[in-house]
């Protein structure tokens, strides 16, 4: 163990970065101890170099219509890309050489943001809704329960039904099979049985999968609010026409019932 005296414990200060000053106090200078500084991060690069970025001595060019130019050096690669008002992009880094393109960086960045939208809404990601029943339930409650499995078979969710049994029903699951059983036949037209009826502890579960995929469910929703909408479009537009056709209709009278006043008049 090392003591340090009174005139150097004075000047030793520690600071968060792991490095310790010491000196002392009578107008010594201090001198840094280097110990293990922070972590460093490390900078991953997740576009591809383009033009000066790029840092060998030849690439492989490859033109904006996919045509094979060669190997060439950088800078007449950078000159070709300048005349053709492009930009140049290192496509293959792990080459050798390199491999380049001529393309518009800017356009190439937005059509694979695009790209990467279009994926994300394509994507579908699996739900289970869960559905609970108790073995003695009623019929006014079973199709509200029923009713709710078949708004999620139709959106093409899965569905999770689980019998929960209390007391002296433990000792009767034959009571909750046939329930479940009953419930698969009910929306067969909807949905399938993707797991049969299993008990688990004092529950039984059942997971019912939608015979239509969630992408279909999707796109026939679309289709019938896009009808829908159709409809109350060509509601609103119907009264309109109606009611000019009765005004029509009633100037078209009073027109006839003042003709013959004015013939009578005029006889006079």
């Amino acid at each position: 163990m090392v003591v340090l005296g009174p005139a150097v414990s004075a000047g030793v200060r520690r600071r968060r970065g792991a490095r310790v000053q010491v000196g002392s106090s009578h107008g010594e200078e201090p001198f840094v101890v280097p110990g293990p500084g922070p972590p460093t991060k490390e900078h991953h690069i997740s576009e591809p170099r383009i033009n000066d970025r790029i840092r060998v001595p030849e690439v492989r060019l490859v033109g904006p219509n996919g045509e094979q130019v060669g190997i060439v050096r950088v800078e007449d690669a950078l000159r070709l890309a300048a005349e053709a008002d492009l930009d140049l992009v290192e496509v293959a880094p792990m080459a050798k050489p390199p491999v380049a393109k001529l393309m518009d960086f800017g356009k190439y960045k937005y059509e694979a943001a695009m790209k990467a939208r279009e994926a994300r809404k394509n994507q579908v990601n699996t739900i289970i809704k869960e559905i609970k029943l108790r073995p003695k339930i009623d019929a006014h409650d079973y199709g509200t329960k029923k009713g709710h499995v078949v708004r999620f078979l139709s959106a093409g969710d899965k569905v999770k039904v689980t019998i929960m049994f209390r007391g002296r029903e433990q000792s009767r699951p034959e009571l909750g099979f046939r329930l479940l059983q009953r419930l698969a036949e009910d929306v067969a037209e909807l949905g399938f049985v993707e797991s049969s009826p299993k008990q688990d502890g004092r529950n039984m579960v059942m997971v019912l999968g939608p015979t239509k995929k969630k992408s279909e469910a999707r796109a026939q929703q679309r289709r019938m609010k896009d009808e829908a909408a159709q409809a109350e479009a060509v509601e609103a537009q119907t009264p309109q026409t109606e009611t000019t056709e009765v005004e029509s209709t009633e100037v078209q009278a009073d027109q006839v019932e003042q003709a013959p006043a004015s013939e009578s008049t005029s006889q006079a």
